[in-house]
């Protein structure tokens, strides 16, 4: 029986382990290729309050992680981010089924490429 729990202990330590540095991985460099910006409330963030940044998977594949990010990966602040979900969980119980088209339509970096062409 201690031997049966050694074993399970072992493997969901393993396990967690796995998850955290997958989550770091895709999470870091988020963090490195965006500006620290709530995609939807387009609150700032510094280090002081980079915690409560996260990555939101536009097609809620959390397997889908393209090199750049760009296709599948927003910053949200964790309230923006819950509220996606919530969004989700709710079209679910309403038994929506089809394609998921985000219900937002701000962009906070829209019209940023040409203004930062106009500078130069």
């Amino acid at each position: 029986m201690a031997q049966t729990n050694e074993r399970l202990d072992r493997l969901v330590l393993e396990a967690r382990r796995t998850a955290e540095k997958w989550e770091l991985g895709y999470r870091a460099q988020a963090l490195k290729l965006f500006p620290w910006v709530c995609g939807r409330c387009a609150r700032t963030f510094d280090h002081t309050n980079l915690q409560l940044l996260e990555v939101h998977h536009k097609n809620n594949n959390h397997h889908d992680n393209p090199p750049d990010g760009s296709c599948n990966w927003e910053l949200l602040c964790t309230y923006c981010h819950g509220n996606e979900h919530s969004k989700l969980k709710d079209m679910e119980r309403r038994g929506d089924s089809g394609n998921f088209m985000p219900m937002t339509t701000f962009n906070p970096f829209a019209g940023l490429k040409t203004m930062l062409a106009s500078r130069k």
